[in-house]
C-alpha cells in the first residue's frame, strides 16, 4: 500500500492506495465519485476521462504508482454545481447530447481542457481532439457533441449567456422543440447513478459475482468441480444448476404454432451441455469482485467437445447433428404468398431480371455500459432485480419458472442505462442474479461484466442470408419478386421466429410488387445467440433488396432514384405483407431529394482523383411501429394534493428519451389546464409500481405508451373539467368523489398477424419511412471507402422532441456506417472488444450529416407522431454499399465491406 496526497476537486485528500490499482478505481471505489464512468477499462472509450494536472486522462488505464504527490485532478463532481452549471454542461442539455449519459462526463471533461487551451476552435479542432482522446460515443452520431462543444466555446468567449442555450417554453409548450430531458442535469453532472455505480453503494454484506464461463462454443458437460474454487479467499458459495430451484430456463415465449421448438432452450446455468463461447456454467459468489473472479478461474468443467456450427449454412448441413436433441436445426420456417405466381414473369424474354445474393453480419451492439445488475430481498420478501432491462414485464415472465418463485413474489426494475441499442430485449443477467440471490441465503449481490464479457456473453444481431430476384418490364416497372432466406439466430429461439418473419414483411418493402413469391428459415448455430438489434430484421432485408433495386436500374439504363420514384408506394400500392400504407409519403420525400441527388452527382464525379473516387448511394428504408399484431400499452395517470401530476409507466429508458416522451404527450394533453412541465412527475420502470407498458423496442413506446399517456390524461381532464369550463382542484375533486387516478390504456385494434405461410397481413399501425444519400470516398490503393457527407430524408410523423429525433437519427446513420464498413463480431479472437469489434470513432463519422423532415402526421400515432429509433439503421448499409460501387465499381454484397473486399471487387 502507498500514501498518497492528491488535491481532488479543490480540497487535499490523503489516500491509502494499492499502486497497482488504477485512479479510476480509487476515483470510484474509495472516493465514490462515480462521475467517473468506466466502460471498456482498456482505454479505448474514454468514458473514464478525468483531468490531471491540466490534462485529459483515461483514469483506467492510469496506476495509482504513476499519479505523483499532490497531483491535481478534477472529476466532473468538481466542474461545477446543479445550481450553477458549467457552459459544456448546459450546451450537453440543450443539444440533446446526453442521451444515455454514460459517455457525458467523459466527453464533458475532455471538452473542457480542449476549451482551456482553445476558446475558439473550429469543428475540425473539436473532432481531432476527441479523436486524440479517444472519446467514442454509441448514441449521438457525434454531431451534436461538436455543435454543443461550439456553442459552449461562444459562452466561454463571452457572445452569449449560458442561459440563452437551453430552450424556454413558450406559450407553456414544449411538443415539437427542443426543451432538454427530465434526466439531463443529473446525466451532465455525473450523478446518473448506472447499475455499476449502484452496486458500489450497495450495503456491506452485497456478495459479488463473478461468472464461469465456456470456452468452446459446442460441448456435453460431463462434470464441474467447484471444491477448488470453494476454498479461496472470500468465497461464499459458488452457484451451479444444481441450485437453482426452477427448471433453470428462459423461455422464448414462442406463439407461432408451427415452430418446432417450445422456447424452453436457454439454460440460465448449463446443466447438460454448452451451447456458445461465453454462456454461464457456474457463478461464484465472493465478499470482493477480486476475490470472486479468482475463485471462478479453479472451477474446473470436464468437457466432451462437439462439433460446433458457427454459420448457417453449416448447421443446415445433412450430416449436421441436432444442436438441442429432439428439435431440428432448422425449426421455423416462414413463407411469403402475395398476389399471383412470379415464375412467368422472370421466364419472360421481354422482362429485365436481377439477382442478388447478400450477408448481413453478426453486428454487435457495442454499448459503452457493460451489463450490470444487482439483487436482493425486498422490504415485502419479494426478490428485487435490477438491471439494464428494456422488457420488464416481458422478462418476469420469462425468467420467473426458470429462478422457481411465484410471479408475485419477482420484482423486477429498470436502473438508469447506459444504453442497449436493443440486446436487453432478451434477459441477459437477470435471472443468473436471482439464482444467486436466492442459492446465497438471500444475501443481496451484484454483477458487473467487464467488455470482454459483455461481448461475448450477449446477444448479437443475427445474421441473414438472403437472394432477392426482381423481374421489371422494360419501362422499369416492377412486376415480381422471389426471396429466399436463413436466419442464423445462435443456439438460443427466443423471438428468431419473429426476426424470419420480418424478412417477409421488409424485403422489397417500399415498392408496389404485386407478386411475391418466397421462403425463409431460422437455424440454430453455435455462435453468437441472435437478440433484437436497432431496426430488428430491416437491415438484412433491406441490405438484399436495395442493392437489386440499383442493380436493376443499371441493366434497365436508368437513374437509380427515378427507378425507385416509378415504383414507391402510392395510393393503390400494398406493402409486402398487403397491407394498405397508413400514408403515402414516399413520392413528396423523393421530389425533395432529387434536386439534392444530382447536385451530389456532380459533386462526387467532381472531387474524384485516379487515386480516390467518390461515389453517391441511395437507398429507402421502411419500419413498423409495434410487436406485430394488436399491440398495447397502459399508462396511470394521478393528481396529487399539491395539485401536481403523477404519471407512471414501464417506457424503459435505454437512451432513447422515454423520460422525455412521457413528460412530452402529458403534458401536451395536460397544459389546456395551465399544468407546467415542472409540475408532472415521473415514476417509471419498476414492475411493483408501474404498469405492463411493453418493451422498448420496435419503436413502439412512442405510439403506444404515447398514446396511453394521452388517452389517461384525457379521462383527468374530462374528470377536472367543470361545467363552466374551468378545472376543479385535488380538494374538489375528493370533495365531489372523483377518483383523481386514471389508468390510460391504447391498443392497436386495427392490426392483425401475419401468415406463418403466406406472410399477409396488417402488422402494424404506424411506419417510419427514410431515404438514405451517403457520399463515399474510396482510396483505390488500399480499398478503404470512408463517408464524406450523409443525407438523410425521414417521414416519423410529427415529431415529439426535435432535439432528440435528431439524436436518434445521427446515432442510428453512425451505427449504420459501421454496419457498413467496420463492426463485426464472428472471430472469437478478433472481435472482443470496442476496437477490436470495429466501434467508429468521431473520425469515421462525418460531421456533414443533413436531416430533412417530410412531415405527415399519423392517425393513429399521438399527436400524429411515429416512433424515430429504429428507421435510420434500416437501410443506410446498402446506400454506403451502393456508393462504393458509384465510385469505383467494387460491388460489394456482405457487410462490413472491409478495405480488402472493396479491393478484391474492384475492376482491374
Amino acid at each position: 500500500m502507498q500514501k498518497k496526497v492528491l488535491h481532488i476537486n479543490g480540497l487535499e485528500r490523503t489516500l491509502i492506495v494499492d499502486p497497482e490499482a488504477t485512479l479510476a478505481n480509487v476515483l470510484r471505489e474509495q472516493l465514490l465519485l462515480t462521475g467517473c464512468k468506466v466502460g471498456c477499462n482498456q482505454g479505448q472509450c474514454g468514458t473514464c476521462s478525468i483531468i490531471l494536472d491540466g490534462k485529459v486522462v483515461r483514469s483506467c488505464i492510469v496506476k495509482m504508482k504513476k499519479v505523483d504527490d499532490y497531483a491535481k485532478i478534477i472529476t466532473i463532481e468538481g466542474l461545477a454545481t446543479p445550481n450553477n452549471l458549467h457552459p459544456l454542461q448546459v450546451a450537453w442539455m440543450a443539444y440533446g447530447c446526453a442521451q444515455c449519459g454514460f459517455c457525458s462526463p467523459g466527453f464533458i471533461m475532455s471538452a473542457k481542457v480542449l476549451l482551456d487551451t482553445n476558446q475558439n476552435p473550429t469543428r475540425d479542432d473539436v473532432r481531432d481532439w476527441f479523436q486524440k482522446n479517444r472519446n467514442a460515443c454509441r448514441c449521438t452520431g457525434y454531431k451534436p457533441l461538436v455543435d454543443a462543444v461550439m456553442a459552449a466555446a461562444k459562452v466561454v468567449r463571452g457572445e452569449m449567456r449560458k442561459e440563452e442555450l437551453l430552450y424556454a417554453p413558450a406559450g407553456n409548450k414544449i411538443y415539437s422543440t427542443t426543451y432538454h430531458r427530465p434526466s439531463a442535469l443529473a446525466k451532465v453532472t455525473g450523478t446518473w447513478d448506472f447499475g455499476a455505480d449502484v452496486a458500489l453503494q450497495m450495503p456491506k454484506e452485497t456478495l459479488r459475482l463473478a461468472l464461469v464461463q465456456a470456452e468452446v462454443s459446442h460441448a456435453n458437460i460431463k462434470g464441474i468441480d467447484t471444491s477448488e474454487a470453494e476454498k479461496m479467499p472470500g468465497v461464499y458459495k459458488v452457484v451451479t444448476h444444481k441450485d437453482v430451484k426452477g427448471k433453470n430456463r428462459i423461455t422464448g415465449l414462442i406463439t407461432f404454432p408451427s415452430n418446432k421448438g417450445d422456447g424452453w432452450d436457454r439454460p440460465i446455468l448449463c446443466d447438460e451441455k454448452v451451447f456458445q463461447f461465453g454462456d454461464a456454467i457456474a457463478i461464484v459468489a465472493a465478499d470482493t469482485e477480486a476475490h470472486a473472479r479468482e475463485a471462478a478461474k479453479k472451477v474446473k468443467v470436464d468437457l466432451e467437445l462437439l462439433p460446433a456450427y458457427m454459420s448457417a449454412p453449416t448447421a443446415m448441413a445433412p450430416d449436421a447433428i441436432e444442436i438441442h436433441p429432439g428439435t431440428p436445426n432448422i425449426y421455423y420456417e416462414q413463407g411469403i404468398v402475395k398476389g399471383g405466381e412470379t415464375k412467368p414473369y422472370f421466364d419472360d424474354p421481354n422482362n429485365v431480371v436481377v439477382e442478388t445474393n447478400t450477408y448481413c453480419s453478426r453486428q454487435p451492439h457495442l454499448p459503452l455500459e457493460p451489463d450490470c445488475g444487482c439483487a436482493y430481498i425486498d422490504e415485502e420478501g419479494r426478490l428485487t432485480i435490477q438491471s439494464k432491462s428494456i422488457a420488464l414485464h416481458l422478462h418476469h415472465a420469462m425468467i420467473v419458472a426458470g429462478i422457481g418463485i411465484e410471479p408475485e413474489k419477482l420484482r423486477l426494475v429498470a436502473n438508469p442505462t447506459g444504453a442497449t441499442f436493443g440486446y436487453k430485449f432478451s434477459p441477459t443477467n437477470e435471472a443468473l442474479l436471482g439464482v444467486a440471490c436466492l442459492a446465497c441465503d438471500g444475501k443481496p449481490v451484484s454483477l458487473v461484466f467487464n467488455m470482454f464479457q459483455n461481448i461475448t456473453y450477449t446477444g448479437k444481431r443475427s445474421p441473414g442470408f438472403v437472394k432477392c430476384r426482381l423481374a421489371a418490364d422494360k419501362s422499369g416497372k416492377l412486376l415480381a419478386m422471389e426471396t429466399d432466406w436463413s436466419i442464423d439466430h445462435g443456439p438460443y429461439s427466443e423471438f428468431g421466429d419473429l426476426l424470419t418473419l420480418r424478412q417477409a414483411q421488409f424485403t422489397g418493402a417500399g415498392y408496389d410488387i404485386a407478386n411475391i413469391r418466397g421462403k425463409g428459415r431460422t437455424v440454430c448455430t453455435n455462435h453468437a445467440w441472435g437478440s433484437a438489434f436497432r431496426a430488428y430484421g430491416s437491415p438484412q432485408a433491406f441490405l438484399a433488396s436495395e442493392i437489386a433495386m440499383d442493380e436493376l436500374a443499371e441493366k434497365l439504363g436508368m437513374d437509380p432514384l427515378e427507378l425507385r420514384f416509378k415504383n414507391i408506394y402510392r395510393p393503390g400500392a400494398t406493402t409486402p405483407t398487403g397491407q394498405e400504407p397508413e400514408v403515402y409519403c414516399f413520392e413528396n420525400m423523393f421530389n425533395r431529394l432529387r434536386p439534392l441527388w444530382e447536385e451530389a452527382k456532380k459533386r462526387c464525379k467532381d472531387f474524384s482523383t485516379p487515386e480516390k473516387k467518390r461515389g453517391v448511394g441511395l437507398a429507402l428504408g421502411i419500419y413498423g411501429c409495434g410487436l406485430d399484431g394488436p399491440d398495447s400499452s397502459v399508462a396511470y395517470v394521478e393528481l396529487n394534493k399539491d395539485n401536481t401530476v403523477t404519471i407512471y409507466n414501464s417506457w424503459q429508458d435505454h437512451g432513447q428519451g422515454a423520460d422525455l416522451g412521457s413528460l412530452t404527450h402529458a403534458h401536451e394533453t395536460l397544459r389546456k389546464m395551465g399544468i407546467t412541465p415542472e409540475q408532472i412527475k415521473l415514476v417509471l420502470n419498476d414492475t411493483s409500481i408501474t404498469p405492463p407498458s411493453g418493451p422498448s423496442g420496435g419503436s413502439r413506446q412512442n405510439v403506444m405508451t404515447g398514446n396511453a399517456i394521452r388517452v389517461g390524461c384525457e379521462m383527468l381532464v374530462n374528470a377536472m373539467r367543470k361545467a363552466d369550463g374551468t378545472y376543479r382542484t385535488y380538494n374538489e375533486m375528493v370533495a365531489e368523489n372523483i377518483p383523481v387516478r386514471y389508468e390510460g390504456k391504447w391498443a392497436a385494434s386495427m392490426c392483425t398477424d401475419c401468415s406463418p405461410e403466406t406472410g399477409q397481413g396488417n402488422p402494424f399501425p404506424v411506419y417510419m419511412y427514410e431515404i438514405f444519400m451517403p457520399e463515399v470516398e474510396v482510396d483505390r490503393k488500399t480499398g478503404k471507402a470512408k463517408v464524406v457527407k450523409f443525407t438523410t430524408i425521414a417521414d416519423i410523423g410529427t415529431i415529439t422532441n426535435k432535439a432528440t429525433t435528431d439524436g436518434q437519427i445521427y446515432g442510428g446513420l453512425a451505427q449504420g456506417i459501421g454496419l457498413a464498413l467496420t463492426e463485426d463480431f464472428d472471430d472469437l479472437k478478433k472481435h472482443t472488444s470496442l476496437v477490436g469489434c470495429g466501434l467508429p470513432f468521431i473520425y469515421d463519422i462525418p460531421d456533414d450529416m443533413e436531416i430533412i423532415y417530410n412531415i405527415t402526421p399519423r392517425e393513429h400515432g399521438p399527436y400524429g407522431a411515429a416512433g424515430v429509433g429504429e428507421a435510420p439503421l434500416t437501410a443506410p448499409h446498402p446506400a454506403i454499399l451502393n456508393a462504393i460501387y458509384n465510385a469505383c465499381g467494387a460491388r460489394v454484397y456482405s457487410v462490413p465491406a472491409l478495405p480488402e473486399k472493396i479491393k478484391a471487387a474492384m475492376p482491374q
